[in-house]
């Protein structure tokens, strides 16, 4: 997708959610998983994820933009009468949030939430009451169980949280939380996302990938 397509879409609302996805490609998302139950298992479950994150947001009011790893798809389940396309940019994941964030408070948005795509429980509730939640703070965070987040937002840029992480380790939330420490910040429910084989184990709607 050229720039020109990108810089067309018109707001509609001033609350904005990324959607932060990996392309789905063999052998090349969920990795730590697919050394369990294999690549293709692993394949199966994250377009499994996708298509729930896809059900959760598609019909929410907040405007919508998907932020894709390697390059944007135009022919996928994300359809552009619904959500934005663009393509992460940045070396490390702090980076990419950041440009993303950066991007779309430059666009005029006063909310700005993302989200990851590997939250099986995740609801509609969960975003609509984040959003909610940033009338009364500064910043509000979805903690997941891991240690990690996997919901933030925010009403102006905080760039500081996205340096000198160790992402995708246990001390992801608690070192954000401490970069927070002078503003207000609202906890949602901890979730679960989905990164190892232990994360799907007993929960009974991964079962009919694992037979």
């Amino acid at each position: 997708m050229n720039n020109q397509n990108e810089v067309s879409f018109r707001a509609q609302s001033r609350n904005l959610l990324l959607i932060f996805t990996r392309n789905p490609e063999l052998g090349k998302v969920k990795t730590r998983l697919a050394k369990t139950i294999g690549d293709e298992a692993a394949l199966d479950i994250y377009k499994f994820l996708l298509e729930h994150t896809k059900q959760v947001t598609q019909n929410l009011s907040c405007d919508k933009a998907v932020y894709y790893s390697v390059k944007v798809r135009e022919n996928d389940i994300w359809s552009e009468e619904f959500y934005q396309k663009h393509p992460q940019k940045g070396d490390d994941l702090g980076e990419r949030m950041h440009n993303a964030f950066q991007d779309s408070f430059s666009e005029g948005y006063e909310k700005v939430i993302i989200i990851g795509s590997d939250l099986p429980d995740l609801t509609s509730e969960h975003i609509n009451e984040a959003f909610e939640k940033l009338n009364s703070n500064d910043v509000v965070i979805g903690p997941a169980e891991d240690g990690g987040y996997y919901l933030l937002g925010m009403k102006k840029p905080h760039p500081n949280i996205f340096k000198n992480k160790d992402w995708g380790t246990a001390s992801v939330r608690q070192d954000t939380l401490n970069d927070l420490k002078k503003v207000t910040v609202h906890l949602l429910e901890t979730l679960n996302d989905v990164d190892v084989f232990d994360d799907i184990k007993n929960n009974p709607i991964f079962n009919q990938f694992l037979n």
